[in-house]
C-alpha cells in the first residue's frame, strides 16, 4: 500500500509539472562551464621524528580520525649500490624480502598479512628498498611484527631466487619488444655513463644471470641496518606509541657483523654520444626521449615541478597541447621529473608513427628551448601551478599517499617540515623563477637524445641535426656497458 502511495504522489507531481502547475528542474547550461570552487586549505603537521637507541629513525605523520595506518620500513640503499656487472640486484635482494623468512614460507607469510587485512609488499628503487603494509590501527602490533621478521630475517632461498630470476627474464623479454622503455634505459645510460645510475635499476637480462645468492646475502649484511633505515608511520598514533611499537618490533634489531661502511655514489658523467637510435625493425611506433640532467632537487624542488607541469606535466601541458591537440602526432605528449640525491634528470616522452619520428623530436626541441627563452604567461603559470596544489592535496589524503610523501623527503635528504610548506612553496614560484631554472638546466648542450622504433622510416631524417647519430640493432644493445650502448 505504502508502495502504491509514493507512485501516485510522483505520477501526480509529474502531470502537475506537464501543465505549468509545478516547477520542471532545467538542463544545466553546457555552454559555461561551472566556475573552480574556493581553493580548499590543507593543514598537515609537521612529522615527528625520534630514534632508537640502534640508530633506527622513526617518523610519525599523523593523520587523526583515520582508522587506517601505513607503515613502512625503508632502508637508505638501492639501485644506486648495484655493483658493476650485477644490475638489478637491489631490486631482486628486496623482492625476495617476503619469499620466506626462517620462521615463515612465502605463503604463510602472504597468509598471515592476509589475515590481518594487508598485504606486504617489498620493492627497491634508487637510494632505498622497502617493505610496507597498510592495516587497521587494531591490526598494527601484529603487522609490524611481519615487517620485522622479513627485513631481518630472509632466509634467500635459492629454489625463491630462481623462480624470481626466472619471471623477472620473462618480463625483461616483453620490455625490449618495447620502444618505450628500451629508449628510457638508454638515455639513461647517455646522462649517467658508467656512474651508479646509468643502469637499469630492475637489471638486463646478463646481469640477473650473473646475480647469486651470496651476492643477496652479502647485500642485505651491508645495507639492511638499523642505522640505514627509517620505519615511517602514517596514521591515527601519537608519538608515544610509535616509539613503543618501533622499540618492541626493532629495539633488538642489530647491523651486521659483516656489515660494511656505505660507499661513496659512483660517480658517472655523460657519454660523449648525444643521439642514439634503437633499431626495432618490427615496431609500428617509435618512441622519442629527450633528457637533460637536473642537479638535486633541494631549495628549488618546487621551481622544477612547475617548470615540468608546463612542459609536459598533464594534458594542457605545451607538449601535449602542441604534439597531440594542434598536430594529432600521439595519444599523449608528456614529461616527468626524475630526482634522485646524486642528482637526476628531467624526460620528455612522446610516442609517434616511425615516420613522424623526426618531427616530433624537433617540436621537443623547440618547447624546451622556448622554455628558457621567455617567462611563462601569467594565465598559464597559474593554471599549472593549481593542478600540482590539487595533485599534491589528493596525494595525502590517503595514509598510503601521506607515508608516501615522507618517505619522499627522507630519500632525498630533505627537511620533513617541507610536508607542510609543499603548497606555499609551489605558490610562490614566479615566471622568472621558472625561466632561470629552465636556462641553467636544460641547455641544449647538456641534452641526451634517443629514439626507439624502425630506424629505417626515421634515421636519415635525424641524421641533419645529428651528426654523431649512431644506430644500435637491439640485439646487439648492450646496457650493462659504462662507455657504450653497443659491443664494438
Amino acid at each position: 500500500m505504502k508502495v502504491f502511495a509514493v507512485r501516485l504522489i510522483g505520477a501526480v507531481a509529474l502531470l502537475l509539472g506537464l501543465a505549468g502547475l509545478a516547477p520542471i528542474a532545467r538542463a544545466q547550461n553546457l555552454d559555461t562551464p561551472p566556475q573552480p570552487g574556493a581553493p580548499r586549505p590543507l593543514a598537515i603537521a609537521t612529522p615527528i621524528e625520534q630514534r632508537l637507541p640502534n640508530g633506527l629513525r622513526v617518523v610519525l605523520a599523523e593523520r587523526r580520525g583515520v582508522q587506517l595506518v601505513t607503515a613502512q620500513l625503508v632502508v637508505l640503499s638501492g639501485s644506486e649500490v648495484d655493483p658493476p656487472q650485477r644490475a638489478g640486484l637491489a631490486s631482486m635482494t628486496a623482492g625476495l624480502l617476503t619469499k620466506g623468512t626462517r620462521r615463515h614460507s612465502a605463503t604463510a607469510l602472504a597468509q598471515a598479512a592476509e589475515s590481518l587485512g594487508g598485504a606486504l609488499d617489498s620493492s627497491a628503487g634508487w637510494h632505498q628498498s622497502e617493505v610496507a603494509i597498510t592495516v587497521t590501527l587494531p591490526k598494527l602490533d601484529a603487522a609490524l611484527g611481519l615487517v620485522s621478521e622479513v627485513v631481518q630475517q630472509p632466509v634467500f632461498a635459492q629454489a625463491e631466487l630462481d623462480r624470481l630470476r626466472a619471471q623477472a627474464l620473462d618480463e625483461l623479454k616483453v620490455a625490449y619488444s618495447r620502444p618505450g622503455t628500451l629508449a628510457g634505459w638508454a638515455a639513461q645510460r647517455l646522462l649517467f655513463g658508467s656512474g651508479a645510475y646509468g643502469h637499469p635499476a630492475g637489471g638486463t637480462p646478463a646481469s640477473l644471470a650473473r646475480v647469486a645468492r651470496v651476492d643477496l646475502l652479502a647485500l642485505h649484511a651491508a645495507r639492511y641496518r638499523p642505522d640505514n633505515a627509517v620505519l615511517v608511520l602514517a596514521g591515527d598514533l601519537d608519538a608515544a606509541d610509535a616509539l613503543r611499537l618501533a622499540r618492541r618490533h626493532f629495539g633488538a634489531w642489530k647491523a651486521s657483523s659483516r656489515a660494511a661502511a656505505p660507499m661513496p655514489l659512483r660517480s658517472g658523467t655523460a657519454l660523449a654520444q648525444t643521439t642514439a637510435v634503437i633499431d626495432l625493425p618490427a615496431s609500428g611506433q617509435a618512441a622519442v626521449i629527450v633528457a637533460a640532467p637536473l642537479p638535486p632537487l633541494g631549495a628549488e624542488r618546487a621551481t622544477a615541478a612547475v617548470m615540468n607541469a608546463v612542459l609536459g606535466g598533464g594534458y594542457s601541458s605545451r607538449l601535449n597541447q602542441e604534439i597531440r591537440i594542434r598536430r594529432g602526432l600521439s595519444y599523449g605528449a608528456g614529461s616527468a621529473l626524475d630526482a634522485r640525491p646524486g642528482g637526476g634528470s628531467l624526460r620528455a616522452v612522446v610516442q609517434t608513427k616511425n615516420e613522424s619520428a623526426a618531427e616530433v623530436l624537433g617540436l621537443v626541441q623547440t618547447e624546451l628551448d622556448r622554455l628558457a627563452a621567455a617567462p611563462v604567461g601569467a594565465d598559464e603559470l597559474a593554471a599549472r601551478k593549481a593542478t600540482l596544489i590539487g595533485d599534491f592535496s589528493r596525494s595525502v589524503e590517503t595514509t598510503a599517499g601521506l607515508g608516501a610523501a615522507v618517505k619522499a623527503l627522507i630519500v632525498a635528504g630533505l627537511p620533513l617540515a617541507d610536508l607542510g610548506q609543499r603548497i606555499a612553496a609551489l605558490s610562490a614560484v614566479g615566471a622568472d623563477a621558472v625561466q632561470r631554472y629552465a636556462a641553467a638546466h636544460l641547455v641544449a648542450a647538456g641534452r641526451r637524445v634517443v629514439v626507439a622504433g624502425d630506424a629505417a622510416r626515421f634515421a636519415p631524417a635525424l641524421k641533419a641535426s645529428a651528426p654523431d647519430l649512431s644506430v644500435v640493432a637491439v640485439d646487439k644493445l648492450d646496457l650493462d656497458l659504462g662507455s657504450a650502448l653497443s659491443a664494438p
